[in-house]
């Protein structure tokens, strides 16, 4: 998040000082207004919302688990019935089931918990989880030291951390996965990278760019170790129930399409190419025909950067916007795999003479680091104005390797 701290003369207002002013005053109005939502007495907070919100499904699948109801893990009735007996607040909140099974007994602990309890715990974790990321990924970047509390700021104003914390999700362990994947990487480890980014079957919408790009590139150990992890993910949640929950959670997951508006209510709250194409254009099979093209393009240049020779940090990154832009289906909280781009990115920006660096990059980042705070807007624009940034950025990165081929990045290796 110290992205923004080059001195091109496009984004020269952006200085570190105007930075920390920016992240002092989102942070205070972002948490200031979560903290207002929910000081009422009960769990629905002022908007009438279960506190926790996406929380409750997960605590349904730990609940689940807890009593290895595998056959009951993709029953919408049968996983509405426990939440209410768990949760009496919960009248009137279903959630379509589509998580694999091994994400049940990951929560099972946590419905050892009352739900107050369990949230309190899950929201700390998650909070520590996107904390250490953060501070491992800023330790790697010493261009970025001096600007610490200027990060620490930024880290805190994130609105994908905020909209991560507010909805109860579970994109933390997503970004721990890229994390460790990144330092994998950096160590020269592919088939580690592999292993983490295989964990990432818990949400595998966010593993298929990863899948194609490294399939493309022939990168055999990235792709041996994130088939190793995962089956032993799937294969642990087999072992655990004993059931057919596999073979229901492969169907319930090809059935995704025919409950879009279901699974995605709010549309205008998703950052990813398929819904821009979708909220942009009426007509469905022309959205769709739109997504594929342009996430070809997309992973074309993404697939580029891997093969070129740009150091380690613009390649991630290059990943990372890929990773949100081609997923099929991306919630506004999933963007804080984004984190570790940011830093890597102003990382390589402060090591770098301003005439190799884009001039508007900067610019780009900081517009992509706020724009999903007005996605909502979307409603009525029509143009979720996130996705064209991401992509830009994307193609800026590309932009890179064709101006200084031979470009190597000091500190973090190539």
């Amino acid at each position: 998040m110290g992205e923004l701290m080059a001195s091109d003369k496009s984004a020269a207002w952006l200085t570190p000082r105007r930075l920390r002013a920016h992240g002092l005053i989102l942070a205070l109005c972002l948490w200031s207004v979560y903290v207002w939502d929910m000081s009422t007495p009960g769990l629905r907070d002022r908007g009438g919302n279960l506190k926790g919100t996406d929380f409750l499904h997960f605590y349904t699948l730990g609940s689940l688990a807890l009593d290895h109801l595998g056959l009951d893990l993709y029953a919408l009735r049968a996983q509405y019935a426990v939440s209410v007996a768990r949760v009496p607040e919960a009248a009137g909140i279903y959630y379509l089931p589509l998580y694999p099974p091994q994400v049940s007994i990951l929560f099972a602990p946590f419905a050892e918990l009352g739900y107050v309890s369990a949230l309190t715990l899950w929201l700390i974790l998650s909070t520590g989880i996107y904390g250490v990321c953060c501070f491992a990924l800023l330790q790697a970047c010493p261009n970025l030291h001096e600007y610490r509390l200027t990060i620490l700021i930024l880290a805190i104003a994130f609105p994908a951390y905020w909209h991560l914390i507010a909805w109860g999700q579970s994109s933390a362990l997503a970004l721990a996965c890229f994390t460790l994947a990144f330092f994998a990487f950096r160590s020269k480890h592919d088939f580690y990278a592999g292993l983490a980014l295989g964990c990432l079957i818990f949400k595998p919408q966010l593993a298929l760019a990863a899948a194609i790009v490294f399939l493309v590139t022939l990168r055999w150990r990235v792709i041996a170790g994130a088939l190793l992890s995962s089956s032993v993910q799937l294969g642990g949640a087999w072992l655990y129930y004993r059931t057919s929950c596999l073979r229901d959670w492969i169907h319930a997951f090809l059935q995704i399409s025919k409950e879009l508006s279901w699974f995605e209510p709010r549309p205008y709250q998703t950052h990813c190419l398929r819904t821009f194409w979708g909220i942009l254009v009426p007509w469905l099979d022309w959205s769709w025909a739109l997504y594929f093209v342009s996430a070809v393009f997309v992973v074309a240049l993404t697939v580029s950067c891997w093969r070129s020779q740009l150091p380690l940090p613009l390649r991630f990154s290059s990943l990372l916007f890929a990773t949100v832009l081609v997923a099929p289906h991306l919630t506004v909280y999933d963007i804080v795999i984004l984190a570790p781009a940011f830093l890597l990115l102003g990382e390589w920006i402060a090591g770098q003479d301003v005439r190799t660096v884009p001039l508007h990059l900067s610019l780009l980042l900081y517009l992509a680091f706020v724009l999903p705070l007005i996605g909502p807007l979307a409603r009525w624009t029509h143009v979720q104005l996130s996705v064209p940034v991401m992509a830009a950025i994307l193609f800026e990165i590309r932009k890179c390797g064709r101006k200084a081929p031979s470009l190597v990045a000091e500190g973090l290796g190539k």
